[in-house]
């Protein structure tokens, strides 16, 4: 009578594939209501300057176009929001939706044309006579820290806000360690790139006076919000819908200027009007992420104990502070030290504006980057004292009698949230890593030149912060038919939502999951929702159903215990159907029966694992072959090993295109150089054959009820700093040490010729 617990733990196969393979799936690019207007962008070909003239007369006049919209019909112009990690003294570089005066990014939004046709609101938009008076460039972060040239002249700095991380006394851990070394890095900018660039169907009603917005990912209630607040609408009046979504990485679904704009156009003309950005587009005005420069030491006895970390790192945040801008400069101070006991942390983090498109989130943010610094910088000191970098590691990794363990303090920040480590066993998550791998065997070839090839292997271990937003969600409802349709507030990016809260669900009422209906992503379904971030949706998610699920249970307990004559407690719910010893009722009877409920958390989850890499680097040209890359992690509580394992492999090739491929370069005018996809290099399904993951459930999460991580991210924190320990491993005889990111074959090629220039190693010319 009583299902046992079949669901959760089990590889099943992603319910919501079907449909997107067989080209059912709908995207914004799909909706085609009647009358439906097409947008286009004009966007600022300048990075910084004062807008003289936006002539629209010509644009206007162009048959079959409905409107031309400019600050000017705007009026009062919204400026938008910062959704977390706000501080006081980053509010005056808040970025407007739209540029009346002044512009200060190439790609930020001056216009917005709508047409009848995607052609004529594109020729349109070409007629637009824009003039502009250009003023000098805020290029780099070095150019805006000299305060020369301000993009705010209300301000008296470029400088947006510092992050302060301590533990421990680090002054005087440095002036007593046995052994230091001091080192500069630096991270390169670069983006999310997922298949579908960002769109918007924004239909209005003058009738009802109510907007309907669909595209929405990640945060459709606060967008939901922010977009009812600025168009002065009553939240009841504006739903935000989701519809299938090629991927979102952390950069789609913040707010951005064309989630007004768009809705405030459709108002605007009375009707429907749909927006889809082009490639060049999403490479210019999508959040970029990850510049970065840091000048740290660290600090250590001579047996390898790491004593302490301390430096500053400067961050290149863009022309504006977006959503969460500060989030990433917020991490990157907090998890230099990452899964290892360093008592005493010193790091400052200086974020500038630049004349650039302004930065946010990205797949692991700030994560990436202090694994990056961190691991580089245990692996020169492992080499300097004579250590093997993985007993180095081995050695300095957080034991589990010592977790949980709080991390760096950050000065001045929200205190509800508790920023510590929960639980893990570290050492043994790498001990098996290493063993997957064949450390021990494959350290022989470390530094050898075979056919012509350098060989290097690396270890890095990483903790991946998951389950922030605070509340999340859940709403059942039993169907006519006896179905439970569940509705949640997270929303899907790809990332298999249906198939694992559709588990949680059907074991949390002990019912066939084809019972199950689950419904996400719309500002309709639930009274509240965070959405989709930080590594959330299954722990917040997944614990808010249980807590619906219990409350749909006791409530059917009640109801059969009136209709039996019995006590609840003598009713049990399984299979669908209410038991009252040998009587039963099916669900249907109880059709319209409803709860919803809310999970709340102010205690992060953290998972961990380690990476390990194998490569070859040709020295005649700089390129890297990856022979093996093997990754083990501790996510807790496993509800799908099938989709966590294409969680892990999908983001450790994002992690690698990040490390040698991608990267968004701008010249001294501020004028993007990679606007397309044939300069901005993706990977590719064949670039990285040779990629392995194990996924493991030793210590589930205390701080929910479902015992799970966050999982989405660790795949791909580690890897910028296991590559670049591997390329310096094989490169040792060479003295040639990455500090630079991207590991490109010319940055590599450049590192080799700068060594042999160098004559570290009169033998390098003979082998290489």
């Amino acid at each position: 009578m009583t299902r046992s617990n079949a669901y959760i733990g089990s590889p099943l196969d992603r319910i919501e594939d079907l449909r997107l393979l067989a080209g059912a799936g709908t995207f914004v690019g799909d909706l085609k209501p009647d009358n439906l207007l097409y947008a286009v962008i004009l966007r600022s070909p300048i990075s910084h300057g004062r807008i003289r003239k936006i002539g629209t007369a010509a644009a206007r006049s162009l048959q079959g176009v409905a409107a031309v919209i400019t600050a000017a019909e705007i009026g009062e112009v919204p400026i938008i929001p910062v959704r977390q990690h706000g501080k006081p003294e980053g509010e005056p570089y808040r970025q407007p939706v739209i540029a009346g005066e002044k512009v200060r990014y190439v790609g930020e939004p001056v216009a917005v044309v709508i047409a009848s046709e995607q052609c004529i609101a594109e020729d349109a938009a070409e007629l637009i006579e824009l003039e502009i008076d250009e003023l000098p460039a805020v290029a780099t972060h070095e150019i805006a820290a000299r305060d020369q040239t301000l993009l705010f002249e209300n301000t008296v700095t470029n400088l947006a806000t510092t992050f302060y991380a301590r533990m421990g006394d680090a002054d005087m851990a440095f002036a007593t360690a046995e052994y230091k070394r001091k080192e500069k890095f630096s991270v390169h900018r670069h983006t999310a790139s997922p298949m579908e660039t960002r769109g918007l169907l924004a239909e209005w009603n003058p009738e009802l006076q109510r907007m309907v917005v669909s595209g929405a990912t990640k945060v459709p209630f606060f967008n939901r919000n922010v977009v009812a607040e600025m168009l002065r609408l009553q939240p009841s009046q504006v739903d935000l819908i989701e519809v299938d979504v090629g991927g979102g990485f952390g950069a789609r679904g913040e707010f951005y200027p064309e989630d007004f704009l768009i809705p405030f156009a459709a108002r605007y003309v009375g009707g429907n009007v749909r927006w889809v950005e082009d490639r060049r587009e999403h490479l210019m005005a999508m959040n970029h992420a990850r510049e970065m420069y840091a000048d740290l030491e660290i600090a250590c006895r001579k047996d390898g104990t790491l004593v302490g970390v301390r430096g500053r790192i400067d961050i290149d945040l863009g022309a504006y502070v977006r959503t969460n801008g500060f989030t990433t400069p917020r991490n990157v101070v907090q998890f230099v030290s990452g899964p290892y006991l360093i008592p005493n942390i010193a790091i400052d983090a200086f974020s500038y504006l630049t004349s650039k498109t302004p930065t946010g989130t990205y797949r692991g943010p700030g994560r990436y980057e202090a694994s990056f610094f961190c691991e580089r910088l245990l692996d020169m000191a492992a080499n300097d004292l004579g250590i093997d970098p993985a007993e180095f590691r081995l050695k300095n990794l957080i034991p589990e009698d010592q977790l949980p363990r709080p991390l760096a303090t950050m000065a001045g920040l929200d205190r509800t949230w508790q920023t510590e480590l929960d639980n893990g066993a570290y050492g043994v998550v790498m001990e098996r890593c290493l063993k997957e791998f064949g450390w021990e065997e494959k350290k022989k070839l470390q530094g050898q030149l075979i056919d012509g090839r350098y060989h290097g292997i690396a270890v890095g271990n990483f903790v991946e912060g998951g389950a922030g937003g605070r509340f999340e969600n859940a709403r059942m409802t039993i169907e006519k038919g006896g179905t439970v349709t569940v509705a949640v507030g997270s929303t899907a990016l790809g990332q298999g939502l249906q198939t694992i809260l559709s588990q949680i669900a059907a074991d949390a009422l002990s019912m066939p999951i084809e019972r199950i209906r689950l419904l996400h992503g719309s500002t309709t379904l639930v009274t509240q929702g965070f959405g989709s971030f930080h590594s959330r949706s299954t722990v917040m998610g997944g614990s808010a159903i249980l807590l619906a699920a219990e409350a749909l249970v006791a409530l059917l307990r009640d109801k059969g215990a009136s209709h039996f004559g019995c006590e609840p407690d003598q009713v049990s719910v399984s299979d669908g159907y209410v038991y009252y010893g040998t009587k039963s009722m099916e669900f249907s009877a109880f059709a319209g029966s409803e709860v919803e409920r809310q999970f709340e958390n102010r205690k992060l989850t953290y998972s961990y694992g380690s990476h390990t890499a194998h490569v070859a680097v040709d020295p005649g040209t700089g390129h890297v072959e990856l022979l093996d890359y093997m990754t083990v992690d501790d996510v807790g509580r496993i509800i799908n090993p099938a989709t966590l394992h294409g969680q892990i492999l999908g983001a450790i090739v994002q992690g690698l295109g990040s490390t040698f491929l991608e990267h968004l370069q701008y010249d001294e005018n501020g004028q993007l150089l990679t606007g397309s996809l044939a300069d901005y290099l993706l990977p590719t399904a064949t670039d990285f054959p040779n990629i392995r993951g194990i996924s493991l459930g030793l210590r589930p999460c205390p701080n929910n009820p479902l015992g799970a991580k966050g999982a989405g991210e660790g795949g791909l924190i580690a890897v910028g700093g296991v590559i670049g320990n591997a390329i310096a491993a094989a490169l040792r005889s060479m003295s040639v040490e990455p500090r630079d990111l991207p590991l490109s074959p010319p940055q590599i090629w450049r590192l080799i010729q700068q060594a042999k220039a160098s004559n570290h190693n009169p033998k390098m010319n003979e082998q290489s």
